[in-house]
């Protein structure tokens, strides 16, 4: 009975120590079990990622480029030039020309009472750097939209044109351009002052009075705007510009453009200036000499023998017959008077018809004028000196020709007696010449 207990015993000692040692080995075959799901899992996905191709890397966009091309480098007094080129599809191309070697003067006095206050703002402004020529050609779809602006006379805006054609896409060289403006006054004027000199303006103000600035230089819409390029479906542009005579001699720089960003690199042409054709810096233009001077020999015999040198003449017929910005052409006349009054004068000295205390004083009160009137000239449009001076020449030929009629001859005696001194005058310098 004890033997049976004693065995009995060993037996649950013995269970109660194997039992740790079972549930280990237990745990131990069944970890593998548990980490091969996850291995064989990854094992999937690697395969799965593997079968999968790799997106391809995708091409980075092309900038969009603009590229021209010229059939000449030179031109002779003007001529016609085929530009080439290519830009992005569907995008309309305009041609910006300009003389990139000769600047010239202009300016425009706002004499014109504010939108907003209604007040006359009475500022000049100037530049000297604006190019000697410059013009914009737009598509051919555009012709439409500028003969619009054309029929819009005298009062047609530059800008305004710029926006119609949306030209004012490719508008740059002369935004870029120095501009003084001045307070002007009369009595500025009068001293032989602009005024005072008012501080630089912003980027947009200044590109918005180089606008007004182009316009009184230029004058026409035809030598600001021309509607010659020919757009593909696919970009490609063609155009024939006509680059018209008497202009500036020198380098002048053609670029297309698309918006104000997109744009060509330059392309590069000369024109060429030979003699008798001369090139005029104040003026800027070029001219055949030949036609002012028979012009002007004509004139200056007429114009002697009424005392007055030929000026009177010779203004108004350059203004309508040349390409002469007024300004210029009222100081070019000056010195070329001097000319014609001085040989006249020693001629009409020897015949004694010279009264030289009048002649003085009279002096006097021109040198005081001719102070005067240069600084005016800068303060008036073309259309004002025109009008001006139109009035005068019919007052002052009216007062003649009333004055040789038989009715005020008859009146006045004392004329006739002048007449006839000056007749017997010249009947005897003639015969002291013989």
């Amino acid at each position: 009975m004890k033997k049976n207990k004693s065995m009995f015993l060993s037996f649950i000692l013995s269970m109660c120590l194997a039992c740790p040692v079972w549930a280990q080995d237990a745990a131990s075959t069944a970890q593998p079990a548990s980490t091969q799901a996850p291995a064989a899992e990854q094992q999937a996905q690697t395969a799965q990622v593997s079968d999968t191709k790799a997106p391809a890397p995708q091409e980075a966009a092309k900038p969009e480029t603009v590229t021209i091309q010229i059939d000449k480098t030179s031109l002779n007094n003007g001529g016609e030039i085929t530009v080439t080129g290519k830009a992005p599809a569907g995008k309309p191309v305009y041609i910006e020309v300009w003389s990139a070697d000769k600047k010239v003067k202009a300016n425009f006095f706002d004499s014109k009472p504010d939108k907003e206050t209604g007040k006359i703002p009475y500022i000049l402004y100037l530049t000297e750097d604006m190019p000697a020529y410059y013009k914009i050609f737009a598509p051919k779809e555009m012709k439409d939209k500028i003969a619009e602006v054309k029929k819009e006379g005298k009062k047609w805006s530059f800008s305004d044109a710029l926006k119609k054609t949306g030209a004012d896409a490719a508008y740059s060289v002369p935004a870029q351009i120095k501009i003084d403006r001045y307070k002007a006054t009369i009595l500025a004027s009068i001293i032989g002052s602009r005024g005072e000199l008012l501080p630089p303006m912003d980027a947009k103000e200044n590109s918005k009075r180089s606008m007004q600035l182009l316009k009184s230089r230029f004058r026409s819409v035809d030598k600001l705007l021309g509607a010659d390029v020919d757009i593909k479906p696919d970009g490609t542009f063609t155009a024939k510009l006509k680059i018209r005579e008497g202009l500036a001699p020198g380098n002048y720089k053609v670029v297309a453009a698309v918006d104000k960003k997109l744009r060509s690199e330059p392309a590069t042409f000369e024109n060429i200036i030979t003699f008798p054709n001369m090139y005029f810096s104040n003026a800027g233009a070029s001219l055949n000499l030949i036609w002012p001077f028979l012009l002007t020999l004509v004139i200056s015999i007429f114009g002697v023998l009424m005392g007055a040198g030929g000026g009177f003449i010779l203004n108004p017929i350059l203004v309508s017959l040349f390409p002469i910005p007024h300004p210029v052409v009222a100081g070019t006349v000056m010195p070329t008077v001097l000319f014609a009054q001085a040989s006249g004068i020693a001629n009409y000295s020897k015949i004694k018809f010279i009264n030289w205390k009048l002649g003085i004083a009279m002096g006097i009160a021109m040198l005081v004028g001719g102070f005067i009137g240069p600084k005016l000239t800068e303060l008036i449009t073309l259309d004002q000196f025109k009008f001006l001076f139109g009035w005068v020449l019919i007052i002052l030929a009216g007062l003649m020709v009333w004055q040789t009629t038989p009715g005020y001859l008859a009146k006045n005696k004392k004329e006739q007696a002048i007449l006839k001194e000056f007749k017997k005058r010249a009947e005897e310098a003639a015969k002291a010449k013989a």
